[in-house]
C-alpha cells in the first residue's frame, strides 16, 4: 500500500507543474507584445534616419598669416588644381616668403583628409585654395619735421580644400 501511495503522488506532482507552466507560456506574449511593438517602432525610426554621406573632400584653414594676401596670392595661383605631390614640389622650388605657409597649409589639408576620411594620399589633388584679408595693423612711420604717416601691416587666411580623384 504505501507502494501505490507514493506513485499516485508523483503522478500528481508533475500535472500541477505544467498547469502552472502553461499559465505562464499563455501570459508571456500578452505582456511582451506592447514591448515587441515598441522595439518595431524604434527599429523603423532607425531604418528612417539616412546615413550621411563619406566626405570627398577635405579642408585645412590657416588664419593671420603674416603675409600680405597679394604676396600670397602668387604663389596660389602657380600650385591651384595641381595634384598635392606635383603642388608640394613647386612650393620647394618657389623663392617666396608665402611659400612656406602655404605648404603648411596645404599638408595640414592632407593629413585631414588621410587621417579624418580616410582618403588615398596619392589621388588627392587641390580643388580650391585661396588667400583672403585677414588682420590688419595700423602702425606709424616718424617722418620729417616732427610727422607721421601711416603703415598698414597685412595679413592673410589661407584655406586649402583637397579632394580625391
Amino acid at each position: 500500500m504505501a507502494e501505490t501511495k507514493k506513485a499516485p503522488a508523483k503522478k500528481a506532482a508533475p500535472k500541477k507543474a505544467a498547469k502552472v507552466e502553461e499559465a505562464k507560456v499563455e501570459e508571456a506574449p500578452v505582456e511582451e507584445a506592447p514591448k515587441k511593438a515598441a522595439k518595431a517602432k524604434k527599429e523603423e525610426k532607425k531604418v528612417e534616419a539616412p546615413k550621411k554621406p563619406m566626405p570627398t573632400e577635405a579642408r585645412a584653414v590657416a588664419t593671420n598669416v603674416r603675409v600680405t594676401p597679394r604676396k600670397a596670392r602668387l604663389v596660389i595661383d602657380q600650385i591651384r588644381g595641381k595634384d598635392v605631390k606635383v603642388a608640394l614640389g613647386l612650393l620647394r622650388n618657389i623663392n617666396r616668403a608665402a611659400s612656406e605657409p602655404v605648404t603648411k597649409v596645404l599638408k595640414s589639408a592632407v593629413a585631414n583628409a588621410v587621417n579624418n576620411f580616410g582618403m588615398d594620399q596619392e589621388r588627392l589633388y587641390i580643388k580650391e585654395i585661396y588667400a583672403t584679408d585677414g588682420l590688419r595693423m595700423r602702425r606709424y612711420l616718424p617722418r620729417a619735421k616732427g610727422s607721421a604717416s601711416g603703415l598698414v601691416k597685412r595679413a592673410c587666411h589661407i584655406t586649402v580644400v583637397v579632394k580625391m580623384r
